[in-house]
């Protein structure tokens, strides 16, 4: 028998193979984007008694009601909006599902959802999967600030989802209030989804607001906003996220989510519920904690020849490494693991066409002071 494979581009993600590689060397690990650090007390201690409280079965599938009303009222706090628990609030296992199950509730074969390059590399495969095309877009590659002008060059009848993400994954750029209202300009009297991911919600930095689409009526009807506790409580393995969107829209996707996972990891429902009603200021000093980090590691960084780029949001760290190496950024960082002993991401796997000469790598500074210092005093031996 012969199979015709579905995802003919996709092998083993970078992520996996940079981590496997690190591994093999004893390489330390700033390319995967996980911390190295332990979740909150509190989290644990809620986390232990929801098991030991017998909450260890099939949550409803939309999600524990303690949460999603904890959610509905972290988003009041947060943005200005209460989304209503019960009709736009649903718990899955972890953002890229919910950004599988949105692509999968609305994009139908032959349609086309446009992405803004580099992007994440879960979006093309969810949507090829549910038969659509993707449309790549290059943001700027200096700043990576997006082109609406090319945005909207790419819009024809057949596209049905818009795709964005703020904080910006592997740049860290963020949307502005400009970008917003072009957004909203883009997107008005058509129907167009929009998909926004946001995982990266609270770690923003310099006093920077983050432009959550929850902020606008007008783009919040017809958005998927997809939201991690992975990355806000520093449990990336826990695997649970969630996606609010109107009722429409929460329906189609409760369709795929019902049908995909059912439900997500039940006693950690419970104690994220606590968590966010008890220590709000978790996620309202999360951008200050990880601030300390980037400016730390940003000084560390000028002592050897790699030149950080600014890093608006997120937790990761772009280096311009065109002083060390003439290499392509898959070569490079490959290099860099096995003989100097960093691990670091390329960035052209986040694009369909990497801009040509391009000299780029991702390091993550979600790590404690000790991993980072070892990997810099390797960096200074560039």
């Amino acid at each position: 028998m012969t199979l015709q494979t579905k995802l003919p581009k996709v092998g083993t993600t970078i992520f996996t193979v940079m981590s496997q590689l690190a591994m093999e060397h004893d390489a330390v690990n700033l390319g995967q984007g996980f911390p190295d650090f332990n979740v909150p007390e509190r989290l644990i201690e809620a986390l232990d008694r929801a098991m030991r409280d017998g909450k260890n079965q099939y949550a409803p599938m939309t999600g524990v009601p303690a949460l999603r009303q904890a959610i509905a009222a972290k988003t009041e706090r947060c943005y200005g909006h209460r989304p209503d628990a019960d009709s736009e609030v649903t718990v899955v296992s972890g953002a890229s599902e919910a950004i599988f199950d949105a692509v999968a509730a609305v994009v139908r074969p032959g349609e086309e959802v446009i992405v803004l390059d580099p992007c994440y590399d879960s979006y093309e495969p969810a949507i090829d999967l549910a038969g659509g095309r993707a449309v790549h877009v290059p943001l700027d590659p200096a700043t990576f600030a997006p082109d609406w002008q090319a945005i909207r060059a790419a819009v024809t009848p057949k596209t049905r989802l818009l795709m964005i993400n703020s904080p910006h994954n592997p740049s860290g750029a963020m949307f502005t209030a400009d970008d917003i209202a072009q957004l909203t300009a883009l997107l008005r009297d058509t129907n167009i989804w929009l998909l926004s991911d946001e995982v990266y919600e609270h770690i923003v930095f310099d006093g920077r607001r983050h432009e959550s689409v929850l902020r606008y009526p007008e783009l919040r009807e017809r958005a998927f906003v997809v939201s991690s506790f992975g990355k806000t409580y520093h449990c990336t393995g826990w695997k649970v996220g969630y996606c609010i969107a109107p009722p429409l829209l929460s329906a189609e996707l409760r369709k795929v989510h019902q049908y995909n996972t059912f439900c997500t990891f039940a006693p950690a429902q419970w104690a994220f519920a606590e968590m966010i009603e008890a220590e709000p200021e978790h996620y309202e000093q999360l951008g200050a904690f990880y601030q300390s980090k980037r400016d730390r590691f940003r000084e560390q960084l000028l002592t050897t020849r790699l030149k950080p780029l600014p890093v608006p949001g997120g937790y990761f760290q772009l280096v311009d490494y065109s002083d060390v190496s003439d290499l392509d950024d898959a070569a490079f960082c490959r290099w860099l693991t096995t003989e100097k002993g960093v691990a670091a991401i390329p960035l052209s796997p986040f694009y369909e066409s990497p801009p040509s000469g391009q000299r780029l790598a991702r390091l993550c500074f979600a790590k404690n002071e000790a991993t980072l210092d070892k990997a810099i005093e390797r960096l200074q031996k560039l």
